[in-house]
């Protein structure tokens, strides 16, 4: 196994845990607590909760493509049509992030609970899910290319 492979894959892991940790333990904890700082949003609890694990969904595939791309870079399959499959899950995930986040923001301006914090943490995300796309299709429109002119070489050899 190729030493930055292996630095990539424990990257991914990493940004897995990093992200399942706080959705199950912190979470739960931190909306109870706003809850009760705050009783006029406490209706609110369960909706962004749900929400927020809806989009945790969509990230976790969009990891578990990424790690099977690693191991398919890894095992010198890079120019497969796996990989442009591979591509196309993640772009359409971080497409499905930027969605989810865009109904969140509005509908918690729809009920005049977006602090500027939430708001901008929102954005955010957004549009390093929107980047994040644009890049995926990118790269799965110049990987296309790629396996095109690899197949027109096999042929001519």
């Amino acid at each position: 196994m190729k030493r930055e492979t292996l630095f990539l894959k424990a990257v991914v892991l990493l940004m897995g845990i990093s992200v399942l940790a706080p959705a199950v333990f912190w979470l739960p904890r931190l909306a109870v607590d706003m809850a009760e700082m705050y009783p006029e949003f406490a209706y609110l609890r369960y909706p962004i909760l749900i929400g927020l694990y809806i989009t945790v969904i969509p990230y976790f595939i969009a990891l578990q493509q990424t790690f099977k791309l690693l191991i398919h870079i890894d095992g010198n399959n890079a120019f497969t049509e796996f990989s442009v499959n591979a591509l196309n899950n993640i772009r359409h995930c971080a497409v499905a992030i930027s969605i989810s986040y865009i109904v969140g923001v509005v509908f918690l301006f729809s009920q005049n609970a977006l602090h500027p914090g939430v708001a901008i943490i929102g954005f955010t995300i957004i549009l390093a899910s929107a980047a994040i796309a644009v890049f995926a299709a990118v790269l799965q429109k110049l990987l296309k290319n790629a396996i095109a002119i690899k197949t027109e070489n096999d042929l001519t050899v």
